[in-house]
């Protein structure tokens, strides 16, 4: 699928059921997320649709060490020599590839199913150094400012991101997804720690929502996430 504009500066480029997402800023622009292996390819083809070359791409910012959100950051970093960013508990699994944990479904049969049909085994990708480690309220001087925000739960390392631009946009990582409408995701580290981590950014002031799965909900975003959050206190079962 081409890429396309979400809002002014932002960009999302599918590759299969994973997105990526560009954000194109004076400073250089930034690129969130780098799929599975292989789909370095598809993301140039949508960096140059976009009227951009490799080199303009300056900051790559992992959200968490999956390898569908890393896997093309060896060869994404080599074509466009930009800077790789990551939280420091998915550091050693990023730079070797390896030591990657165990997923499980979230409840309900149809997690369960989608669980059997995308997830399985945690194959190795090609190693990246990551350049610099992002811990939790800290604010990226990149793209006008980015906040980082620590919600764990899906991936001990992950991320979400906080651009304050356009009434404030909210990158989920895999924190939850909109693939059937906004709800849970469909695996987890630890669940119970997901369901902090979303009444976590349920307390954060956004529109526009954007996700690792599924399409981005452009308006009211920050409310339906109260919504979801309420219906998933964090010590329920």
């Amino acid at each position: 699928m081409p890429a396309r504009r979400i809002c002014p500066g932002l960009y999302v480029i599918p590759v299969g059921p994973v997105n990526t997402f560009l954000l194109d800023s004076p400073d250089g622009c930034v690129l969130i997320d780098t799929g599975f292996p292989k789909s370095e390819h598809t993301i140039l083809k949508g960096i140059q649709q976009l009227g951009k070359r490799p080199s303009d791409i300056r900051h790559i910012v992992l959200t968490h060490g999956h390898p569908d959100h890393i896997g093309g950051a060896a060869r994404l970093r080599q074509a466009t020599g930009a800077e790789v960013y990551a939280h420091p508990a998915d550091e050693a699994i990023i730079a070797s590839s390896s030591g990657f944990r165990p997923l499980y479904a979230a409840p309900g049969l149809k997690n369960r199913i989608l669980f059997r049909l995308f997830i399985g085994r945690m194959d190795s990708v090609e190693p990246v150094r990551v350049d610099h480690l992002v811990n939790d309220v800290q604010v990226l001087p990149i793209a006008g400012g980015i906040k980082a925000v620590h919600a764990p739960g899906h991936c001990a390392g992950q991320l979400a991101l906080l651009w304050p631009q356009n009434g404030g946009v909210l990158f989920a990582a895999d924190a939850c997804a909109n693939m059937f409408g906004l709800d849970l995701s469909i695996a987890y580290e630890d669940l119970e720690e997901g369901k902090r981590s979303l009444n976590k950014l349920a307390e954060l002031e956004f529109r526009i929502a954007c996700f690792g799965h599924g399409k981005a909900v452009l308006h009211d975003a920050g409310e339906r996430f109260r919504r979801l959050a309420g219906s998933s206190p964090p010590n329920s079962k």
